[in-house]
């Protein structure tokens, strides 16, 4: 058998086992994620998939490594260095003859040999340098910065998540809404066929009650793609292959008690995320200032040199003496670095980093009051949500009624199919506006917990 014809053999084998272990695969994905798909289950899975939380964890890794990154500045320096060097021709040097006996003349003297190598090792240790000083101290800052950052990234997508998650279930609400009119338009519909039969019902009847159940359905297609739509952006959000079935609970809703009891307590706004997080960047802006200002210090540093070296006219690698000279050699030393005029660049970066910091403390007196307006407002709307969703809720048992008694009329022959048809557009129209209701509400319950920091409540 030609080689070009096993490999395609082995290659459409593999294929044929991917391809058949694809469902497999694909139905333990479905078997890790629980059913029903709670409002829990999905914080959890994007707290651990998304990708912004995963880099948001990220950074807070790395600032350890900043941190021994820092520390390393403390600690002492040792370097290795080593040199071979052959020289063909050696630089000639006058000197005078009369070193010789030969007074009146100049010789032409070569100095040094053909070979020459070295292996040498030195040490710097910082005795006194402000800046590490200060460096050390902001590096645990910097530390707990990426931390209330992180923290920061999970409330944000606790809260895409959670939204996305209750329209989601909105959508739903609406696709049930829709199913149980055209299941009562149809019931509706075969009674009118029955009396047309009968004589009992006009033909134009009928063909209103089709046209509705034709119109009905469209709107339940309509429905469905938005729900498919809602759904795949809530997989985005929480981190999830667009392709992965999820189970979310229809009755939800059904547990909804809504109370003012929630926007009772007013928070302290200085605890919360955003404003903590601009704290720590005050703090950190401050280090920043005090590292400028360690250019007025003076710098002590010790430093330490041992070598060896060999000078010979032969290759001085493995050639003993007497054919190369080999000696070694040591210093060690202070150096001191006194810093006395640079033209006030040092003067001019301290006062720039004075302007970062009092920047940062008009941030934090905008945060503060844009938090208390958060709260206030979100404290509005959840107030208004709870009196509109129970103006809903009663509307829609009104509408109901209205619906019940105008089909006993018509089934009666006391009211005629426009009433009936009116009466079941007003109960869709009420029931859709109480899911909206519904979800104004939950969107605003989510506002005030953010508000007032507490989005990870959620998870519980």
């Amino acid at each position: 058998m030609k080689p070009k014809m096993i490999h395609f053999r082995r290659a459409a084998f593999v294929l044929l086992l991917l391809t058949g272990l694809a469902p497999v695969l694909q139905a333990q994905t479905q078997s890790q994620l629980p059913s029903p798909f709670t409002l829990k289950n999905a914080l959890e899975f994007a707290l651990e998939h998304k990708s912004n939380v995963k880099k948001a964890k990220l950074d807070e890794e790395n600032s350890g490594h900043q941190i021994a990154e820092v520390r390393s500045r403390a600690l002492p320096t040792v370097t290795g260095s080593g040199s071979l060097s052959y020289n063909p021709i050696l630089q000639l040097s006058a000197v005078p003859g009369e070193l010789a006996g030969q007074p009146g003349t100049t010789l032409l003297i070569p100095f040094g040999q053909k070979w020459s190598s070295s292996a040498a090792i030195s040490l710097q240790q910082n005795l006194f340098d402000q800046s590490v000083f200060t460096g050390l101290k902001a590096a645990k800052t910097t530390q707990e910065y990426y931390k209330i950052l992180s923290t920061l990234t999970d409330e944000q997508t606790i809260e895409q998540v959670a939204s996305n998650y209750y329209q989601v279930l909105v959508q739903r609400q609406k696709l049930v809404v829709i199913d149980s009119n055209i299941a009562t338009t149809t019931r509706v519909k075969e009674v009118i066929e029955g009396q047309y039969k009968n004589g009992l019902a006009k033909k134009i009847d009928l063909d209103r009650t089709r046209v509705n159940i034709s119109n009905l359905q469209a709107q339940r297609q309509q429905i469905l793609n938005a729900v498919q739509i809602q759904e795949n952006t809530l997989k985005f959000y929480m981190g999830m292959n667009i392709a992965t079935p999820i189970d979310i609970p229809a009755a939800a809703f059904d547990n909804i008690e809504p109370s003012f009891q929630l926007a009772a307590s007013n928070p302290d706004v200085t605890k919360l995320t955003d404003y903590q997080l601009l704290k720590k960047q005050e703090v950190l802006l401050n280090f920043q200032k005090d590292a400028v200002k360690a250019e007025y210090y003076p710098t002590l540093s010790l430093n330490g040199n041992y070598g060896y070296q060999g000078l010979g006219n032969k290759f001085p690698i493995g050639t003993g003496k007497p054919a190369v000279n080999w000696f070694d050699y040591a210093s060690i030393g202070l150096n001191l670095k006194i810093p006395i005029f640079n033209g006030f660049a040092t003067r001019s970066r301290v006062r720039q980093a004075d302007v970062d910091i009092r920047k940062v403390q008009e941030d934090l007196k905008n945060t503060e009051l844009s938090l208390n307006l958060a709260f206030e407002n979100a404290r509005t709307q959840i107030s208004n949500s709870i009196i509109t969703l129970n103006n809903q809720k009663e509307n829609v048992e009104l509408a109901r009624e209205v619906y019940d008694n105008t089909r006993n009329n018509y089934n009666q022959g006391l009211a005629p199919l426009t009433d009936l048809l009116d009466a079941e557009n007003s109960l869709t129209t009420a029931q859709n506006n109480y899911s909206s209701a519904l979800l104004d509400y939950r969107l605003a319950e989510i506002q005030l917990i953010k508000s007032q920091g507490n989005l990870k409540s959620l998870l519980n």
